[in-house]
């Protein structure tokens, strides 16, 4: 696993780069960075993911998450905003959302299955910032930026292992952020609710990622962000 960044105000940051290729090599470092909501980031905070290179911010909450807990970024940073959830469609959040399934990587294929346009948006974003770094976030940097980081790491090859690993990464640094911010952690009863499903959370993880179709996504978006895809922005 690559080492958390040194972001003050941040508990589950990193940098996607650093693990092992399944053709040999490693993701390059700088291209693609994760982590939860940027409200709390300092102002030194900023300092340190100016230094890092990160000159893009694609923000995947809802609007009303946004409005919720806002940020205000520097004007060195490129903020764009994507709301993968699609919350419009009833019809499929109906199974996902009350029940917490939302909360779970259960929800993973048959979102890309349902509404394969809000993830190829994120990746359209992704693939057209503007040179420099490019993080994405969520909340709390689990679920949502979750599938994407999948994503990111199977276009670039990345042993299966080391992409189940960076996901329960954010589990564990999700209990460090809960305990930070002196509330009860969720992680326990997302656990209970993924074994009432027939599984676990890092099993929920693993069907999700053996299960995801890339391929098949990009065939459905523009030939320039599959390129900048499966290249990591030219640098793979």
């Amino acid at each position: 696993m690559t080492p958390i960044a040194p972001v003050e105000g941040l508990t589950n940051v990193r940098d996607l780069g650093g693990l092992r290729r399944t053709g040999g090599g490693h993701t390059p470092h700088g291209v693609f960075w994760r982590s939860e909501n940027l409200d709390r980031v300092t102002a030194r905070g900023w300092d340190q993911l100016h230094t890092a290179g990160i000159r893009t911010v694609i923000d995947l909450r809802q609007q009303a998450e946004r409005e919720r807990t806002p940020y205000s970024a520097p004007s060195w940073l490129s903020l764009v905003h994507v709301d993968h959830d699609g919350l419009a469609n009833r019809g499929f959040w109906t199974d996902y959302w009350d029940n917490g399934l939302v909360g779970t990587a259960l929800y993973y294929l048959p979102h890309l299955a349902a509404m394969p346009e809000r993830t190829l948006a994120v990746l359209d974003a992704l693939a057209s910032a503007p040179p420099g770094g490019v993080l994405f976030h969520c909340m709390g940097g689990r679920d949502r930026t979750g599938l994407i980081a999948m994503l990111l790491l199977s276009a670039a090859g990345v042993d299966p292992e080391d992409v189940v690993g960076d996901y329960m990464a954010s589990i564990e640094n999700n209990v460090a952020r809960a305990a930070s911010e002196n509330r009860n952690c969720p992680e326990g009863e997302l656990e209970q609710l993924c074994h009432r499903h027939g599984t676990s959370t890092e099993g929920a993880f693993r069907n999700a990622l053996a299960g995801a179709d890339l391929a098949g996504l990009l065939a459905q978006g523009e030939p320039a962000t599959r390129a900048a895809v499966l290249t990591w922005r030219g640098n793979l």
